[in-house]
């Protein structure tokens, strides 16, 4: 049987990634700096940015999942993913194994229509750049038939498995309307914006990894249609916590004010265009080609209203 081996164990994508494997009755292997305990998972502790601790956490795995979140910070970015997609790659390739990235949309820039596999390279900040540069090492790779590997895209993603401090759903609109206040949002309210669902992205990269005609190309995760904007986002989430729907919006003049006192803000600056223009992401090669329907905007809020009320009860 096939083992799966998880690079980034501890983010919202690892976690849905693992329930699905775990569903499908599949033996999962998970990495990380410090190795936790995971009921229906191996843990095993690894610095990807040391190749034989790498090398070695990845022995005997069929698929590898690099899905490993650094810290919002472009100097990180910049010291450390290049190192890491090279020790992945040769590592993948010393032990045998396939490779899927789960890649996001910042190389892309600021893009006029909608977001496709064919979509150029065209970053218009320092972490879009860093992006654009790891990716290409993993295409170049991919093209000279050297490893076996898979892109796979995401657009901004919210649903089960979410946490507070990586989903901007989770953390700006469901824990402010749980809270009786406003929710919070950048930019524009009223530009339409792409979000997938964690559950049908996971099933996705499921789906990819058993199909030998996937490897070699790169995928869009199907992501819905017709992207509300945040304001409507908001009319769907604000009944599920009994809430009013209002919206404040923080403006680029605004978030360039508190910069200075906020680490985050200053990082999420040059990436304020994503959430001033319209951020449309389309999925339609996977959804045709695997006859998906990705998950309405209104179902998935509405479960995932429902996960993030269940974290904070369990808190």
């Amino acid at each position: 049987m096939a083992l799966h081996t998880i690079l980034g164990a501890g983010g919202t994508m690892a976690h849905s990634l693992l329930a699905e494997l775990s569903a499908q009755g599949q033996p999962v292997r998970l990495v990380s700096r410090r190795a936790a305990a995971v009921a229906g998972a191996q843990a095993v502790a690894a610095d990807v940015t040391n190749l034989g601790q790498l090398r070695d956490a990845l022995t005997g795995s069929t698929v590898v999942y690099l899905l490993v979140g650094l810290p919002y910070s472009t100097s990180e970015w910049q010291e450390k993913w290049p190192l890491i997609m090279r020790n992945t790659i040769e590592a993948c390739k010393q032990v045998g194994a396939r490779l899927v990235f789960f890649d996001n949309v910042y190389m892309y820039g600021l893009v006029r229509g909608a977001q496709t596999e064919e979509t150029p390279f065209n970053p218009i900040s320092k972490k879009g750049e860093v992006r654009a540069q790891i990716v290409g090492e993993l295409l170049r790779e991919m093209q000279a038939g050297s490893l076996p590997a898979l892109v796979a895209r995401s657009a901004d993603f919210y649903g089960p498995h979410s946490t507070l401090q990586v989903s901007l759903i989770n953390m700006l609109l469901f824990n402010n309307l749980a809270q009786g206040q406003p929710a919070q949002w950048f930019g524009n309210g009223e530009v339409p914006h792409s979000f997938g669902f964690t559950t049908d992205m996971s099933q996705a990269l499921y789906r990819l990894v058993g199909d030998e005609r996937a490897f070699g190309q790169t995928w869009h995760l199907p992501t819905a249609p017709h992207p509300p904007t945040i304001t409507e986002l908001v009319q769907l989430a604000a009944p599920q916590f009994q809430a009013s729907p209002d919206l404040q919006i923080m403006s680029r003049a605004q978030v360039a004010a508190a910069a200075p006192q906020s680490p985050i803000l200053a990082e999420l600056l040059e990436m304020l265009y994503q959430y001033e223009e319209p951020y449309v992401f389309a999925s339609s090669k996977f959804d045709r080609t695997y006859g998906v329907t990705p998950t309405p905007y209104a179902e998935g809020i509405r479960l995932a209203a429902d996960d993030f009320k269940r974290q904070q009860s369990a808190v």
